[in-house]
């Protein structure tokens, strides 16, 4: 990869929070701060792209300085300012200042799926609709306010899997044979529909260029685990994050993809840094 040729046209970096941008353990961004800072002087739209929620989401752009559109629970729905684009996209609705295009089903749907499987596999999952905030703070090591934010799905339903790997597998057969496409994040497996961070990405990308009248748009993806495979596999440069907690994901089809020998955030500028010196 020739890195002047990443600013020879417009770039977007779309990014993974968990484990990725944001540490596993403490969920800082420290690291990472000057680089984020680098991008925001080149006028590289920093694209969160994460499995989190619109609440958690809004909070963490916030602490970063982040203006930019942004994609909730693995691909389910995209948040655009309405500044950031000339005119408002199709299909997409008018929610406060955000233009907002959900692909995916609510989370009504994919509970009562998981309420289905619930006798089969009696005792080997959680799922997150019946946890506490105490429940999901224990778990995760967020805050009890963070937690709060954190239950406020919209589309998917993460459950944390308690039972051997054997089950597991069988459970993601069963969820997918009731219509679900079970992903799995860096804690939690999401049951969630035909959504993925990369369809978003694609979306995205695409839009960015249609209205900026461009030929080309290069993107730019970092994550760290298998539920980032897809938007990794979609984007022009796919960087893993090293994890201290999950293997690296395995990608298909790519000539070229580049791995972190730091953690979380400081990977994540150790990457940047090298991709845009």
């Amino acid at each position: 990869m020739n890195n002047n040729s990443m600013l020879n046209s417009p770039t977007l970096v779309f990014s993974d929070l968990d484990g990725t941008l944001l540490d596993h353990h403490s969920y800082s961004f420290a690291p990472a701060r000057a680089s984020l800072k680098r991008l925001s002087k080149l006028c590289i739209p920093v694209i969160l792209n994460t499995s989190k929620t619109f609440a958690e989401v809004m909070l963490v752009r916030k602490a970063m300085s982040l203006d930019t559109p942004f994609i909730v629970e693995n691909g389910a729905a995209i948040f655009i300012p309405i500044n950031s684009l000339a005119t408002q996209p199709s299909g997409a609705k008018l929610q406060d200042d955000f233009y907002v295009l959900s692909l995916a089903s609510n989370r009504e749907r994919w509970i009562k799926l998981v309420k289905q499987l619930a006798n089969k596999f009696s005792g080997e999952f959680e799922a997150f609709s019946d946890m506490s905030c105490e429940r999901i703070a224990e778990l995760t090591g967020l805050s009890l306010q963070d937690a709060e934010h954190s239950a406020q799905r919209a589309y998917g339903e993460p459950v944390m899997w308690l039972g051997s790997q054997q089950r597991k597998r069988e459970f993601i057969e069963q969820a997918k044979s009731l219509g679900a496409s079970p992903l799995m994040g860096g804690r939690f497996l999401h049951i969630c529909g035909d959504t993925n961070k990369g369809k978003a990405l694609i979306y995205l990308s695409e839009e960015y260029q249609r209205q900026g009248h461009l030929d080309l748009v290069k993107t730019i993806a970092l994550g760290d685990g298998e539920n980032d495979i897809a938007m990794l596999e979609a984007a022009d440069v796919a960087v893993r994050i090293l994890s201290p907690a999950n293997p690296l994901p395995t990608l298909s089809g790519r000539n070229e993809v580049f791995t972190s020998t730091l953690h979380g955030p400081a990977g994540w500028q150790e990457m940047i840094d090298q991709l845009l010196p």
